[in-house]
């Protein structure tokens, strides 16, 4: 049975943004990629998918970025939890709002990366703590 190695007081946020830039740019380039296809299976705009996996894909080239430096400082840190709270939080407004009328499927994957970003931005925020008490 193999023992794990301890966690280095980084790796929760290293290991949180990894995983956001992962899905993030998957998520991007499948949008961008079949946005037809996607806005007739779920019921929203080509064009909002469209948008919205090119800013992802961005997105994704930031978290890159940022994970290439030697340290993720506390500015940086808060500045991608806060804009991953606002995707979430704009993409419910969109549907509350009105702004979207997406079909049960195309509501479910709208909440659902909401959803997924929301527990992104969760570990990030824990990720930071854990990397400002030098915690193991």
């Amino acid at each position: 049975m193999a023992i794990a190695a301890p966690v280095r007081p980084a790796s929760l946020l290293r290991r949180a943004l990894a995983a956001d830039a992962a899905i993030s740019g998957a998520a991007g380039a499948l949008q961008l990629a079949a946005a037809g296809p996607l806005s007739s299976l779920l019921a929203l705009d080509a064009g909002l998918l469209r948008g919205s996996g090119a800013f992802l894909l961005l997105w994704t080239g930031l978290l890159v970025w940022l994970l290439s430096r030697q340290a993720i400082g506390a500015g940086q840190a808060w500045a991608v939890i806060g804009l991953n709270l606002l995707w979430a939080a704009g993409s419910v407004a969109l549907w509350l709002e009105g702004a979207v009328a997406p079909n049960a499927l195309g509501l479910a994957y709208l909440l659902a990366q909401a959803a997924a970003v929301v527990v992104f931005a969760e570990l990030q925020f824990f990720g930071l703590r854990r990397q400002q008490r030098g915690a193991v």
